[in-house]
Order: C-alpha cells, then structure tokens, then sequence
C-alpha cells in the first residue's frame, strides 16, 4: 500500500482482488455498509463502497464519508463505485470542490471524472459547465488534488467531441500557465486528449451515442396528420 501512496492507520492487508468476489456475493446491503464502514478499517471502508445501495445513500452519508477519506484509494473507489450512481451526486460537486480538505477536494474532481464516463443522461453543456470549476482547482499544487483535477480534465474532454474541444482550450491555457501546478495539469492533459487512442476512443462514443438515439427516435411513436 505505501508503493502506491495509499497511506490509513488502520489495514490488514487484504487484496482488492479478494475483496471484489466477496463484494459480489454481498450486494447491495446498505445497513452493512455503513457498519463496515464506521468500523474505520481500510479494507472495510472500501467494501462498503462496493456493496452498498445506490438509492438509499443520502447527501449526509455522501458528507460523513467524504471527510472519512484518508487516502485517494478508498476516495475513488466511492466515488466510482457507489457515489456516481447516486441521483443526488450533483448536490455535492459545488461544495467539494471549495473543500480545505486534501481528498474531499480530490472527491469532487474524482465525481467528475466518473461522471463524465458513466452518466450518459446528463448533457455534455453541464460538463462543460464544470470546466471553470476545474481550471480553478487547478492551482491547488497538492499532489492528491492536482492528480484528480487533471484526471477531471481529461475525462470531461474524452466524452464527446463538443467536450473534447471545449477540454482542449482549457488544457492549453493552464499549460502556459507560470504556476507550475496548473501547468503540470495542463500539459499532461494536453498530451493525453491529443492521443490517438483516445481520439479513436472519442469517435466510438459519439459513434454510439448516435445509434442510440436513432433507436429512441425508431420506437416514438409517429403522429397522424
């Protein structure tokens, strides 16, 4: 755990290799969710994550939890695991993201980045939306906090190519930034969201974007004139 940075004061040593079949068979649970997780053990905390029920989790949870986190492992995994499937996660990114705390801070950028992957509901204008709230992070030179506005960064522009554009111009101001925090997020985001792989990748999800409009627009029913 310290090779990868994940520092708690509290962990056995269980692999998330083990956790996950145990994860399986276990959810959803939320009543033992927030056992596992009031117990402060690491892997406890990260199996909560992954068993409890997204409907049932509330914007108080959301905010106990966040300021639990102790490190970027058990802040992600809630995050993309558990947080961004809930409908309220929407009500938290504002206040987050203006967060003193290292990985609440970190948690806000990191629903960003799940969100722009996952929520295919939302439109691409509110991610866009979020880019001024990025470029603001981006001058917290934390290393837990940079690494997570940068991963928001690159994640908003890998949605479709509207984002792609508008993550684009953003990467090229921060990265001529004197500040060497915005810079190093910029620059890093420049050189992913100009791959590419991820252009390809861009292109297969507009691509699919499309089909499954075209199949919404082919079941509506047609109207009489």
């Amino acid at each position: 755990m310290a090779r990868f940075a994940i520092h708690s004061e509290k962990a056995f040593g269980v692999s998330m290799a083990t956790m996950k079949p145990l994860a399986s068979r276990l959810r959803p649970n939320h009543d033992l969710a927030l056992q596992l997780w009031e117990s402060g053990w690491h892997e406890a905390r990260m199996l909560a994550t992954l068993i409890d029920d997204p409907a049932r989790v509330t914007v108080t949870q959301m905010n106990a939890w966040a300021r639990d986190f102790d490190n970027w492992a058990v802040c992600d995994t809630a995050c993309f695991h558990l947080f961004d499937r809930t409908p309220l996660v929407w009500k938290v990114l504002a206040r987050w993201a203006a967060s003193p705390r290292e990985f609440v801070k970190r948690a806000a950028f990191a629903l960003v980045a799940s969100l722009a992957l996952h929520d295919r509901d939302t439109s691409d204008d509110a991610f866009v939306a979020l880019l001024p709230t990025i470029e603001r992070a981006a001058a917290d030179d934390r290393n837990f906090v940079k690494k997570g506005v940068n991963w928001a960064l690159r994640s908003v522009g890998e949605r479709s190519p509207f984002t792609h554009t508008a993550a684009l111009t953003l990467a090229r101001r921060l990265a001529s930034s004197a500040a060497p925090a915005p810079r190093w997020v910029g620059q890093d985001a420049l050189r992913d969201l100009k791959r590419p792989l991820v252009l390809a990748r861009i292109d297969r999800r507009d691509q699919a974007k499309k089909a499954r409009a075209a199949r919404t627009a082919s079941k509506r029913p047609k109207q009489r004139r």
